[in-house]
This record gives C-alpha cells, sequence and structure tokens, in this order.
C-alpha cells in the first residue's frame, strides 16, 4: 500500500480544473513525498500520466473504483 504525505479531494470537478489543483498541491508535499489524488472524472485517466511526464512526477498507480480514481503521484523535482 502506497503512503500518501497528502491527499487531494477533487471530486464533481471536471478537466483541466483537477490537474490543476494537482499542480498546486504538489508543491505542497516534499519532493520524493506521494500525493493522492481523488477524483470522479474520467478523464483524469489521460490527463495525469501527460502532466506528469510533461512535469517530471511519477504516477505510481492507478485504482478505480465505482467509476471513482485513486490516483498515487510522486514528487521527483
Amino acid at each position: 500500500m502506497i503512503q500518501a504525505a497528502r491527499t487531494l479531494d477533487t471530486y464533481g470537478l471536471l478537466c483541466p480544473v483537477p490537474i490543476m489543483k494537482t499542480a498546486s498541491a504538489i508543491r505542497e508535499v516534499s519532493v520524493g513525498d506521494v500525493l493522492e489524488v481523488l477524483a470522479d472524472d474520467p478523464q483524469i485517466l489521460e490527463d495525469m500520466p501527460a502532466w506528469c511526464a510533461s512535469n517530471g512526477h511519477a504516477l505510481l498507480e492507478t485504482i478505480e473504483e465505482n467509476e471513482e480514481f485513486r490516483l498515487y503521484v510522486r514528487r521527483v523535482k
């Protein structure tokens, strides 16, 4: 199980807001720590990997349960 330093709840928010909030929240955790992002917009499944790749962070895991998503992002830089 991945231990998150912080959880960001983006339930009810649509693209691009969850990614914008992720970009802000990732700066609030230390390099090497993990941010857990909770979402219910399926667009996050495409947006988060692309955002991580373009910003140098690592998407560790994506879990889908009942049309809700938990994504774990490690801050790399």
